[in-house]
């Protein structure tokens, strides 16, 4: 019988070169900008968390950053907790509402659909976290189409 002669993995280890970089560091030209989009359920895959991820990114890299919640995108920008607002019922509970303070905090504008709020899911605009601009289901194409022709960086994210 052949004998793993390999020792195990311990705390520490690596498994992969996680400082060769292949590709150069983009950074932002003055006034470029970027718009990520949420049309996705919060807690209903990664993605939410990954894009708000990388909105970080944009940010740091210098990009003049928006996000834009509408449809079921909308549930990510709403205080959570429980059995009080703010309370993480479980690790992680809070990672997107965390990630949205963070971003605002750091220069993003973060927009919320007012239609989607309350026709939707049932909310009103006490329900966003602090910062969130709620704002018209008519601006939701508006602001798409104004990164647009400012050449933006845009990131949508769509789930199902």
């Amino acid at each position: 019988m052949p004998e793993v002669t390999t020792p195990a993995h311990k705390a520490g280890d690596f498994f992969v070169d996680y400082e060769e970089k292949v590709f150069p560091d983009v950074k932002a030209e003055p006034g470029e900008k970027a718009l990520v989009t949420f049309h996705t359920v919060a807690f209903e895959g990664s993605i939410g968390l990954v894009n708000l991820l990388q909105a970080t990114r944009l940010i740091r890299k210098g990009f003049d950053t928006s996000v834009l919640l509408y449809g079921p995108g909308v549930t990510l920008g709403i205080q959570r907790g429980f059995p009080k607002i703010g309370d993480e019922s479980f690790p992680g509970h809070q990672a997107m509402n965390n990630q949205l303070i963070k971003i605002m905090e750091e220069g993003a504008k973060v927009y919320a659909c007012r239609f989607a709020l309350q026709a939707l899911y049932g909310h009103g605009e006490p329900s966003l976290i602090p910062g969130i601009t709620p704002i018209n289901p008519l601006d939701v194409l508006d602001i798409v189409l104004m990164h647009r022709r400012d050449g933006s960086f845009i990131l949508d994210t769509w789930t199902m």
